[in-house]
Parts: structure tokens; C-alpha cells; sequence
């Protein structure tokens, strides 16, 4: 496990969560094992539903590990929120993304 992961793991374990805390955990899984990093970006944007990059990186992290249907859930939501939230370049980043995986 990579030192970043163990540090953000006792930070969470010590100072209990948040979503930065979990995106950053997410983030820091991405290349290894998105799956996991998923299942820590699920919980950031349960804790900040309003957090577009935790959104935009759990669809990258959905399809990664090819859950592509979640992915483009994700995506949709991500969008969403970062329209509401004016937060143009993370929702064209996302819409991007979704195109992608919508051409297969």
C-alpha cells in the first residue's frame, strides 16, 4: 500500500470522516485498485453531495473498473451538480467523459 493511502487511512481513522478525506483516499487508490477508489468517492459525495470533482472522479474510478452503467450515473449526477454549483469546467470535463463511454 502506498504511504499516501496509509497516512489519509489514519488521518480518517483518527479525525473520523469527511468528504475531502475520502476523496483523497479515492484519489490516491485510483491507479491501483478503482474499485476501491469508488467505494471512497461514493462516500465523499454521500457526505458532500455538492462536490463535482469527487463526482467526476468517481465516474472515472466506475469505469475504470468497469461498472460503466454506474459510470455514466455518476456522471450524469456530477453534472448536474456542477452546473447547479456554476462550476462550468468540471461539468464539460464530465460530458466529455460520458460521451466517451456512451460510444463505447
Amino acid at each position: 500500500m502506498k504511504p499516501a493511502v496509509e497516512r489519509l487511512e489514519a488521518l480518517l481513522a483518527s479525525q473520523g470522516e469527511s468528504a475531502l478525506l475520502r476523496f483523497g483516499l479515492g484519489n490516491a487508490l485510483m491507479d491501483e485498485d478503482p474499485a476501491a477508489a469508488a467505494e471512497h468517492l461514493r462516500r465523499a459525495v454521500a457526505l458532500d453531495p455538492a462536490y463535482s470533482a469527487a463526482w467526476k472522479l468517481l465516474g472515472r474510478a466506475l469505469a475504470a473498473s468497469g461498472a460503466d452503467l454506474q459510470a455514466r450515473e455518476a456522471y450524469a449526477q456530477g453534472i448536474s451538480v456542477a452546473e447547479q454549483r456554476g462550476d462550468v469546467q468540471a461539468a464539460k470535463e464530465m460530458r466529455v467523459f460520458l460521451k466517451r463511454l456512451e460510444r463505447g
